[in-house]
């Protein structure tokens, strides 16, 4: 048993660190994923745009339409919303090539970026919520 327990230990270590460069990865890939596609109305540091655009960075929005967000994403939004109990009423376009994996990656980038600690999506959640998108308004 002691031989046994420095290599579990090892092989514990080693997982970690696998796990820990994956969640690196994910994150730096939704980061470029927000850079390309959502920074220039949402802004770099996620406030958004004065009384048009509604800010990500301390948003009740990411927390309380946690379920919609993927099909957000995808399919864009349109009509009034409410953000920190202010209404905003531009239209988002989608981004319709979204794959689940790098929606997944941009979710979890903004749940954890600018001070936000909204937990973080898991993939087969985000491509449930995405085949539901038909359903979507």
């Amino acid at each position: 048993m002691r031989t046994l327990l420095p290599v579990l230990l090892l092989s514990v270590f080693c997982a970690l660190v696998a796990w820990q460069c994956e969640v690196q990865q994910s994150f730096a890939e939704g980061e470029r994923l927000y850079k390309a596609n959502c920074a220039n109305c949402h802004m770099d540091d996620g406030v958004g745009l004065g009384g048009l655009i509604p800010p990500l960075a301390g948003s009740d929005y990411l927390t309380t339409h946690r379920d919609a967000l993927p099909c957000m994403l995808r399919k864009g939004l349109e009509g009034p919303i409410v953000v920190n109990g202010k209404t905003y009423n531009e239209k988002m376009p989608g981004i319709p090539t979204l794959t689940p994996i790098q929606a997944t990656n941009l979710l979890n980038y903004l749940n954890q970026a600018w001070g936000n600690q909204n937990g973080l999506y898991r993939l087969d959640e985000v491509t449930n919520a995405m085949e539901k998108c038909a359903s979507f308004n």
